[in-house]
């Protein structure tokens, strides 16, 4: 098992991607910490653990208050003494003109998405510096990587994250605590869903501007995660890794519509 023996904390695992990635997880050996606003989806995440005969507790979690990591961290310590990983996966997604967003969307996207994953690390990390290691993987999107309109709020944040992760990276590397990014792009969750219904299609139509012409699972998502979290990826750092299925890439000048 890749993970036999370490703790992980998992912001926003009640559903989408942060749930497989803790089945995933306990699944390979880790104690998993699951943490999410919705106290019912949470709770249900870590009843599907403890019937694999995994190994995982529930923490109510708004990411944005620094109180509530501190208690995250607190219960960690309490139930499982350390903590070795830490998966940023807890964010907002929006599809808002510029000219429309008002400051109050703007700050409740950023406390979530950008805060949330700042203040992981900051009360993340000192734990890790005791023990001289860690992994940290922060969840970006493709959206941080290129533009796209109505896109300005959420490839802000998301961008920020990306350059957050390095700036982090450089800082820590010497306490080997390993930090990084992953970059989903057409991922089957609530926030395909929800852009699909803003957009007035069906979700599978998006599959088409993929070069492997199908929208992402959550488990393939996971299974980077699990690569990042794991010893199997002990030098890489400061890095970011896209799943997105190759839209990142282009797309040709020649593809038909048809």
């Amino acid at each position: 098992m890749k993970l036999e023996n370490k703790v992980a904390i998992i912001t926003g695992s009640g559903t989408g991607i942060g749930k497989t990635t803790a089945l995933l997880f306990a699944k390979e050996g880790a104690s998993v910490v699951v943490t999410d606003i919705n106290e019912e989806n949470g709770k249900k995440t870590v009843n599907e653990i403890e019937k694999l005969g995994g190994n995982a507790i529930f923490v109510k979690h708004d990411v944005g208050n620094e109180e509530d990591w501190k208690n995250v961290v607190d219960q960690t310590l309490i139930h499982f003494d350390t903590i070795d990983i830490l998966y940023n996966n807890a964010g907002l997604f929006t599809i808002s003109p510029l000219l429309e967003t008002t400051v109050d969307e703007w700050n409740k996207l950023m406390t979530v998405n950008v805060t949330g994953s700042f203040l992981g690390m900051k009360h993340c990390i000192p734990i890790m510096i005791k023990k001289r290691k860690g992994s940290i993987i922060n969840a970006s999107s493709n959206a941080g990587l290129f533009g796209a309109a109505g896109l300005t709020l959420y490839g802000a944040s998301k961008g920020a994250i990306r350059i957050m992760t390095k700036d982090a990276a450089m800082e820590f590397g010497n306490d080997n605590i390993r930090i990084n990014s992953i970059h989903p792009g057409y991922i089957k969750t609530q926030m395909i869903e929800y852009a699909a219904n803003v957009a007035q299609k069906n979700p599978e139509d998006q599959a088409k501007y993929v070069p492997l012409r199908r929208l992402g699972e959550t488990r393939d998502v996971a299974n980077m995660v699990l690569y990042l979290a794991s010893d199997d990826s002990s030098y890489v750092t400061g890095a970011e890794f896209v799943i997105d299925g190759g839209v990142s890439t282009g797309h040709s000048v020649w593809e038909s519509e048809e």
